[in-house]
């Protein structure tokens, strides 16, 4: 199998649980455009073949979910597996939509110690294991939206829909939240919906592509990146982009070079034109 599979991942297994799951049916060189916690659901993005080499194309492409906020309670984790303290306090509508808009547009987001992140070379959850405290350093994200689309006030939870970029975290927004209406919360459900122009609406459970792995969540190369710009090739100009060889052309960023309805490389502008920086042909 070579392509892109767009998967709905479940609740409980880690991403690299469902790789592992789908390598016999996918094949051995299996690879991810961005992993998911194991309590969160929703779209993975995973690369089978020689797709594993458009994975930087696509780990940077902005995203959006779903999620539920338990306000009341705090999480040393910021989701439903860490250990949870009450804190007595309510939040009201009123106070959590009034911080939900103030947490829009470019920002610096503290990191979750329970994160991946290397801190002193080593990853900070491992620390945090041991009992060590040190944060990752803050890093610059991007929430483009922070809508509250219910909140309950008997159960003291709000839905919240984001958009964001890369390397935001929403457990960390569901914390924030928490601290602005001075209530504490937690990320206690969490569902990725899109990822750039691929949405969970199109993807497959896990089960289903064992049944029928090239069923209607596969896309091949050439639509593994279809926000990419396209320049088709001659003949003559596919066997030189074979070779690593540069065609006609100018572009700001990655473009994708097709003869023939297949992708044969993702090339970029330089000033000698289009220079292939990846060849899958």
């Amino acid at each position: 199998m070579t392509g892109l599979l767009l998967v709905d991942k479940p609740a409980g297994p880690t991403s690299f649980d469902v790789i592992r799951r789908l390598r016999p049916v996918l094949g051995s060189k299996l690879g991810h455009a961005g992993t998911l916690d194991p309590f969160a659901t929703g779209l993975l993005l995973i690369l089978a073949g020689r797709a594993t080499r458009l994975a930087t194309f696509l780990s940077g492409l902005d995203k959006s979910y779903r999620a539920v906020v338990q306000f009341g309670s705090e999480s040393s984790t910021l989701d439903p597996e860490g250990e949870l303290r009450p804190t007595g306090r309510v939040a009201d509508e009123a106070s959590v939509r009034s911080a939900a808009a103030a947490m829009t547009g470019t920002l610096m987001q503290q990191v979750p110690l329970a994160s991946a992140v290397r801190v002193g070379g080593e990853r900070s959850y491992a620390r945090m294991r041991r009992g060590e405290r040190t944060a990752p350093p803050p890093r610059e994200v991007r929430i483009d939206a922070l809508d509250v689309e219910a909140f309950d006030p008997q159960a003291q939870r709000a839905t919240i829909h984001v958009r964001c970029s890369k390397g935001t975290y929403v457990r960390q927004i569901a914390a924030d939240l928490g601290a602005a209406t001075s209530a504490g919360a937690y990320c206690a459900e969490l569902r990725r919906l899109t990822v750039g122009p691929f949405s969970v609406d199109d993807a497959g459970a896990p089960a289903a592509i064992d049944e029928q792995p090239d069923g209607p969540w596969h896309r091949s190369l050439r639509e593994a990146l279809p926000h990419l710009p396209e320049r088709l090739l001659t003949e003559q100009e596919r066997d030189g982009v074979r070779h690593g060889r540069t065609v006609a052309g100018e572009a700001a960023g990655p473009v994708r070079l097709v003869y023939g309805g297949e992708l044969i490389a993702v090339a970029r502008g330089g000033e000698n034109g289009l220079q292939p920086v990846t060849v899958l042909q």
